[in-house]
């Protein structure tokens, strides 16, 4: 990313009287160049090398020692005063390259130019034009990859902290507020919406529907609304009550959600051909399996199941996991993204006196937070780099261990990481009481049954630009379009789709409306 340059904030063109060479048409080189004045998107005065200056205001956050202990937020959050000291920093690039990599299009400046100068109100409506949910954007996004990675601040220093500020932004404007934001339809269309899955991206579209004046109707397989929010994500990144609020607020517009009910199951293509249009959104939820010898012992876990049984109450699970998940003192986790992050730091909250995670490859391939790594460590739990396991082993149907081969990195293979190979006679084995399987996840097909909708090979629906199926009248977006990624992906995936719907609603209604007519 190239560094801003004088042309960004001195004019080249005129003399300080505003005269030229009439020899060359150029500026008069004898007179100064006159300074051309820069303004926030909130019409300040900017000064780019001043703002270069400013340091940083690091959030606070509990201590190892403490967190270990609860499941809150790690992190406390800013208040006003810091929040406003820390926008300040941003030097209102005109490019806005922070905005151009996040996958919603934040106007990240706007937002901020508002934030420095008091006027919260405006700032969080700023992120609210593109985000129905900021304050867990800022919370979960990882921030080093997407904006803050592309802060041109960060070049020299740490970047603005760009996630932190949107979260405290939403949280503050919920607080004002009582809640989310209640859509208020100006009209009632008279059509139906399904949505089939009540994670982001289908409370995305299950607001903008109703917004737009449509009745919605949301399935959801679990007990509760939130899918990854509420079922994957543990609480000390995020609090459950924000994922609560939201569906509050959905609920209070007049959104019908209809638990414990699956798609393909209890609820058939048939019958919800009755809505006008439906989205797809259930997300990727199906875990991975190594397929290993003793993987069905007891002790054994996927990391669903896991995060799920040590996250949630009762009232949010189904009857067959209503209970804590055996941990033992020593725990395993094989994987090498955020779920497994989740799932070492849920262990060593739930008691366990040994956790250790184990990848095939090195740090330098991991695909999951930093952030996360760094606070694993703080919690103490252990890292074998280039291991996997190859073997379960069992004694009277119960897990006792785990047999494990050290691994070197060959060629890379299509990812683009270099491929893990086992070592010969490297094998050891790990003394356990329950063991993770955090390897990734894939769409789970039983959904689609009858219903004409085309897949690909990883059960993911295929959709065009505008998130639309093959089946007329049929959208999706999220995770089950694309795989397990993130939740602002989910959400961007929704507002593709989002502008098609309205689109194909519009034209259902005039064809019924000329029908009527001429009948």
């Amino acid at each position: 990313m190239a560094e801003m340059s004088d042309d960004e904030s001195v004019s080249t063109a005129t003399s300080a009287d505003g005269t030229t060479d009439p020899a060359t048409g150029q500026a008069n080189s004898s007179r100064p160049r006159v300074k051309k004045q820069q303004f926030t998107r909130a019409g300040q005065p900017i000064d780019r090398r001043q703002r270069l200056r400013i340091p940083p205001h690091h959030v606070t956050k509990q201590t190892p020692h403490d967190r270990v202990r609860n499941w809150d937020e790690v992190y406390y959050g800013y208040t006003a005063g810091p929040a406003m000291f820390e926008a300040q920093r941003c030097i209102q690039c005109p490019a806005a390259p922070c905005t151009q990599a996040c996958p919603v299009g934040n106007d990240i400046p706007g937002a901020l130019a508002f934030l420095e100068i008091g006027k919260l109100a405006d700032a969080a409506a700023v992120f609210r034009q593109t985000s129905e949910m900021p304050e867990l954007c800022g919370r979960l996004c990882p921030q080093e990859a997407l904006c803050e990675g592309s802060c041109v601040v960060g070049k020299n220093a740490k970047p603005v902290a760009i996630g932190k500020l949107e979260a405290f932004l939403g949280d503050w404007d919920r607080e004002q507020r009582g809640g989310f934001p209640i859509p208020q339809p100006e009209i009632e269309t008279g059509q139906r919406v399904a949505v089939v899955g009540a994670g982001p991206a289908g409370l995305a579209v299950a607001e903008q529907m109703r917004s737009a004046g449509h009745a919605v109707t949301v399935f959801e397989a679990w007990p509760s609304a939130g899918g990854v929010l509420r079922y994957g994500i543990p609480n000390f990144k995020t609090a459950k009550d924000i994922v609560d609020e939201k569906a509050d607020a959905l609920v209070a517009a007049g959104v019908e959600f209809r638990f414990d009910t699956r798609v393909g199951a209890d609820v058939g293509w048939d019958e919800l051909s009755r809505w006008d249009a439906v989205f797809l959104a259930h997300g990727a939820s199906m875990g991975k399996q190594l397929g290993l010898e003793g993987e069905r012992l007891a002790g054994v876990y996927s990391a669903t199941e896991f995060l799920v049984r040590a996250n949630l109450g009762e009232e949010s699970l189904p009857t067959a996991l209503r209970s804590r998940p055996h941990v033992g003192r020593n725990v395993v986790v094989v994987g090498g993204g955020d779920t497994s992050m989740d799932c070492v730091r849920s262990a060593i909250r739930l008691g366990a006196n040994d956790v250790t995670l184990l990848y095939r490859r090195t740090e330098n391939e991991m695909i999951g937070r930093e952030e996360e790594r760094r606070h694993a460590r703080e919690e103490g739990v252990t890292f074998e780099y280039l291991t996997t396991p190859v073997r379960l082993i069992g004694k009277d149907g119960a897990l006792v261990g785990i047999e494990c081969v050290r691994m070197s990195l060959g060629e890379p293979d299509d990812s683009g990481r270099r491929r893990p190979q086992p070592m010969p006679g490297s094998e050891f084995v790990i003394d356990c009481d329950s063991f993770v399987v955090a390897v990734g996840y894939d769409v789970g097909r039983d959904l689609y049954g009858d219903s004409g909708i085309d897949i690909n090979d990883w059960g993911e629906v295929i959709v065009d630009e505008q998130g639309r199926t093959s089946r007329p009248g049929v959208f999706a977006g999220g995770d089950n379009v694309i795989g397990a990624d993130l939740v602002v992906t989910a959400l961007r995936g929704a507002h593709q789709a989002i502008p098609a719907m309205f689109s194909y609603l519009e034209e259902l209604q005039a064809e019924r409306a000329l029908a009527m007519a001429a009948g």
